[in-house]
């Protein structure tokens, strides 16, 4: 695109040089002048944490969940919940330090049908100190690199976000059917409903995060943070609601898979789930009655069906403002300089922000965006 004779990286230099102008666009969101933008270079050495810890949309995010956090009235619940948020690390893993112990846990979970085409050395995602993690819960993305929120700090954006649908959902079945619902198990459930996503899709040298694996049926980021709950000493109530996340009980088809995905985790932590209140008597349900607070979580974790499809069309539309604007190749395209340029920008700005900016406002504005936070060549 032309504009005075100029194509579009020329005019962006141009204006980058008027020293007069304090500002580089009109758009509100957009004043913001040369000197405090980062360069390619800042990006690729910057680690994921202080990516995530540059954002402020990221930072409000965290600010909100340690709040809400710090609100549930429980002492014993509240403390494990801040505990994990600040040390996400995979601790039911302990058990698996005995060889013995991790393959009879890997043999039960091929044999069941939970686990396939995985060899028992897969069985986990790496771990060094299964009492300290190395992955901190506020730089770990939302998702796999090729969906919702796959940037550092996804986790505490999209968390924040379900956290807040959840408490609307427990003020309105409130104020609308006088429901009683437990504020705690809403809370919990949902904030540590992804709770291994930092170990889980760990950030890699490429500045790619891990590539996540299947586990009776559904990503063994879920499975793994059931578990983590559970271990840590949660109470049932909270751990089934946090189960629910990727499936409501409302049928028995759809209960089933979340009665297999807790017969899986009992199977990691090595517990008859009827005896700890896991599953019903016949382990073919969950508790009965079924609480309200189960389809809560359910509900309150559906940002990804925006969120998904905005990645899966964003993406590709960044590779391309990177090619034209910041002048990558396709090697770059598919190698560590794009990736830490789309984690900056994704995180600054968010996928869904920046969407939402290319669908009311058009290419030019999007690509304006990305150049009030890295600096085109």
């Amino acid at each position: 695109m032309k504009r005075n004779g100029l194509n579009r990286r020329d005019f962006l230099k141009v204006s980058a040089m008027a020293g007069a102008v304090a500002v580089i666009y009109s758009a509100p969101d957009l004043a913001q002048a040369y000197g405090a933008l980062i360069t390619l270079d800042d990006c690729m050495s910057m680690t994921p944490e202080q990516v995530a810890r540059k954002s402020d949309l990221v930072m409000n995010s965290w600010e909100y969940l340690s709040k809400t956090v710090a609100s549930i009235r429980n002492d014993p619940v509240r403390k494990i919940v801040e505990e994990i948020i600040q040390n996400p690390a995979p601790t039911f893993t302990e058990r698996f330090q005995d060889p013995s112990v991790r393959r009879t846990v890997w043999q039960e979970l091929v044999a069941k049908g939970y686990l396939k085409d995985r060899p028992l050395e897969e069985l986990l995602p790496p771990v060094r100190d299964v009492r300290r993690s190395e992955f901190a819960f506020v730089a770990a993305p939302g998702s796999g690199y090729q969906s919702h929120h796959s940037y550092p700090g996804g986790l505490i954006t999209h968390t924040a976000l379900n956290v807040k649908v959840s408490l609307a959902l427990w003020q309105g079945y409130r104020e609308i059917d006088d429901l009683a619902l437990d504020r705690d198990v809403v809370i919990a459930s949902q904030v540590l409903h992804d709770l291994h996503k930092p170990w889980v899709f760990q950030w890699r040298e490429n500045a790619e995060s891990r590539a996540e694996k299947p586990l009776a049926g559904t990503g063994e980021h879920h499975l793994f943070s059931i578990a983590e709950s559970y271990y840590r000493g949660l109470p049932p109530e909270i751990c089934v609601a946090q189960a629910c996340a990727h499936q409501h009980p409302g049928t028995p088809q759809e209960e089933a898979e979340v009665v297999g995905w807790i017969k899986a985790v009992s199977i990691l932590l090595g517990v008859n789930p009827v005896e700890k209140n896991l599953l019903g008597p016949t382990m073919n349900t969950l508790p009965e009655p079924r609480s309200i607070e189960n389809f809560v979580c359910h509900l309150g974790d559906h940002d990804w069906v925006i969120s998904v499809p905005s990645a899966q069309w964003m993406i590709p539309i960044l590779k391309t403002v990177a090619k034209e604007e910041y002048g990558m190749s396709e090697q770059d395209l598919a190698g560590k300089k794009f990736n830490a340029f789309r984690n900056y920008v994704f995180s600054q700005k968010t996928i869904m922000g920046l969407y939402q900016i290319y669908t009311s406002r058009g290419k030019r504005a999007l690509v304006e965006t990305v150049a009030s936070l890295v600096k085109p060549v």
